[in-house]
């Protein structure tokens, strides 16, 4: 979080909000959000999640729209967290902090527990439930009436220009992103390939419940094309699980997950085969975009050895233009779809 927000949050604040909500914050757990302010809080014995995001993130308008979405596709039977009224009847409250706001609002906890990597459950039964739910959301979004709702399209996203956070010994990767941005904005963006998406479906954000995924944060939603949300599971699961193997064993445990992934997704929705060779631009983005948000949001002079050497193989990677994992995409999807 940006020291300039850190100096506005406070106890008191973290109690007003929860109080907007009837909850109660005196034995709040903080549950360590990366750009909000998350809580486990207590409603009628029952356990919540607060969330505080400032208004320097998102605007109240967007924090609504995003609400909105939620609920909406908990309302198909999908398994995401309700959100709920304040006692004022709004979903998100707005608390003054000096010249800004936090907007607050309170979800339902997600039934179950995140699901950890060396876990016998982390295979491939899990990963066509991962696919399932990208599946389902993608096809409510083709169905969802968007005129309300107010969320970024991905190239308004700040972190499109990473000459705002980047050094100048980076100048390479800088132009790599932004040519390869430019290559983005030329795809088709027509309804059946572009709308919603979560765009930060990793296995941090969704909980295991009797076998079923049930998926939470939503902070990053914005248009963008449907196959992002299939690249980030298949990067963060290679990023976190095997970052340090060589490139050829990243590609055999990818290949695994992927294929399980898009067994899942084929069940809830449609994507063409163009589109998944087209994967690898995709997680070339979400490198460049993770690369990006570390130098925004984190003093790498004082991060830990992890953050640093995560930074530093980033780097190696985009300066050599080594991808995450090397497959044959047109193969995997001519084998799910035989």
């Amino acid at each position: 979080m940006e020291q300039s927000v850190e100096r506005l949050f406070s106890q008191q604040l973290l109690s007003e909000a929860a109080s907007r909500f009837s909850a109660d914050a005196n034995q709040a757990k903080n549950l360590n959000g990366f750009e909000n302010y998350v809580y486990e809080v207590y409603k009628n014995g029952n356990p919540y999640v607060l969330r505080l995001t400032h208004s320097s993130h998102r605007t109240k308008l967007q924090v609504e729209s995003e609400l909105i979405w939620i609920n909406d596709l908990h309302s198909r039977g999908i398994n995401v967290s309700l959100v709920n009224q304040s006692v004022n009847g709004n979903l998100v409250e707005a608390i003054e902090a000096e010249d800004t706001y936090f907007y607050a609002c309170l979800f339902n906890k997600a039934p179950g527990a995140s699901v950890k990597l060396d876990d016998p459950f982390f295979d491939v039964p899990l990963f066509e439930k991962w696919g399932e739910i990208t599946g389902e959301l993608h096809s409510a979004a083709k169905d969802f009436d968007t005129s309300k709702i107010n969320r970024p399209h991905w190239y308004e996203d700040d972190l499109i220009e990473l000459e705002r956070y980047l050094p100048e010994q980076d100048r390479k990767i800088i132009g790599g992103n932004r040519e390869l941005v430019g290559q983005i904005k030329e795809l088709p963006n027509h309804k059946n390939v572009y709308g919603l998406i979560h765009s930060d479906i990793h296995m941090g954000n969704f909980f295991v419940h009797k076998g079923e995924i049930h998926l939470f944060d939503f902070d990053d939603t914005m248009y963008f094309h449907y196959i992002s949300d299939i690249a980030i599971p298949l990067y963060y699961m290679t990023l976190w699980k095997n970052r340090e193997l060589p490139l050829e064993e990243r590609s055999r445990q990818g290949e695994v997950f992927l294929k399980a992934f898009l067994t899942g997704y084929a069940r809830k929705s449609v994507i063409e085969q163009e589109w998944i060779e087209r994967l690898p631009m995709f997680l070339k983005m979400r490198d460049y975009t993770l690369y990006g948000v570390f130098h925004k949001q984190v003093d790498l002079e004082k991060a830990s050895e992890r953050e640093r050497a995560l930074v530093k193989s980033l780097r190696e990677r985009l300066i050599s233009g080594e991808p995450i994992v090397e497959l044959d995409y047109a193969e995997i999807f001519n084998g799910v779809n035989r």
